[in-house]
């Protein structure tokens, strides 16, 4: 018995991150499945950085999409594709290879840059749903309501914020207190994991929530008024009628964007509020299916701000 244990564990010994004294154990996947792994979360980052580099070209260079609601599509665009540079690699990595190579500073920094970039879009997408509404029911004043310096204003908190949030939770002790027995046991050389307590998810349930009922109502109300508009212009010239439509096209694609987002984010919410203690290896959602559907939609979005009717599309 004793000979085939050991026979055993030399056909599957055991494999570290590192050959020290507390590595923690990692998965060695076959070379096939991490070459596809690697290969497909390489073209999402492409095209999350690809994607939002061409919204930030087109914002930036075509003067007649310097409008208010396009610096918020602007902004949203540099979060999604700086995520895509610095943060989507290395998590490509930390999945695949089961280890954080980078070292604890990068771990740190890591964490930092991918809690403030998710924040910071679920932000503005909670924004450009305000701008939309106001857009399209209430197009009259609109223009005087959503200036440049609402949108600077805007931008400002979607960014402060979440820069504010994410510092005070990860450099505080909030999120240890009461784990002191997990942070003995967990720890090990070769892993990037951060531990949430109960009080985080009760805490984090709002920066969740909120944006979720403001989004929900919004575009419940949007539909509601585009429909009505729809009927009223049906009678008028065609060019009304073709700017309504892209009105209506970009209230629903920002309302799939925000389906995607309740998919992703409901249930690591819910999980932080029941199933405490929590690491970030519990997260359900692949950031870079998030970040690729934004980039997928703020496209069909920017294309229909290039249209005079109501107030995003204003030159």
């Amino acid at each position: 018995m004793r000979a085939i244990l050991t026979h055993s564990a030399e056909e599957n010994p055991a494999v570290f991150c590192y050959q020290v004294n507390g590595s923690c154990p990692r998965t060695v996947h076959p070379l096939g499945s991490r070459l596809a792994i690697y290969l497909a979360c390489t073209a999402g980052m492409l095209t999350t950085v690809l994607g939002n580099l061409f919204v930030v070209f087109s914002v930036s260079y075509f003067k007649v999409l310097h409008t208010p609601t396009n610096l918020l599509l602007l902004s949203l665009a540099l979060a999604d594709m700086v995520l895509g540079l610095l943060v989507l690699p290395l998590s490509t990595v930390h999945s695949v290879e089961s280890c954080w190579f980078f070292g604890d500073f990068l771990c740190h920094v890591h964490t930092y840059l991918d809690t403030l970039f998710c924040l910071t879009s679920i932000f503005h997408l909670c924004f450009i749903s305000i701008d939309h509404y106001c857009a399209i029911c209430d197009p009259l004043l609109y223009p005087s309501k959503f200036t440049a310096r609402v949108a600077l204003r805007y931008i400002l908190a979607g960014w402060g914020v979440p820069a504010a949030y994410t510092a005070f939770f990860l450099y505080t002790d909030v999120l240890e207190r009461g784990l002191s027995q997990w942070l003995q046991e967990m720890p090990c050389v070769g892993s990037c994991q951060l531990l949430f307590n109960k009080c985080w998810g009760w805490l984090n349930f709002p920066a969740f929530f909120v944006p979720c009922i403001i989004m929900i109502s919004l575009y419940v109300k949007i539909f509601v008024v585009a429909t009505r508009q729809a009927r009223q212009i049906s009678t008028l010239n065609k060019s009304l009628a073709g700017a309504a439509k892209w009105e209506r096209k970009a209230a629903k694609t920002l309302g799939i964007a925000v389906g995607i987002y309740l998919l992703c984010w409901l249930p690591f919410t819910v999980d932080t509020m029941v199933d405490s203690p929590l690491t970030l290896s519990h997260h359900p959602c692949s950031l870079t299916s998030l970040s690729g559907l934004l980039t997928l939609t703020q496209p069909a979005i920017l294309s229909s701000m290039s249209f005079p009717t109501g107030g995003s599309g204003r030159r």
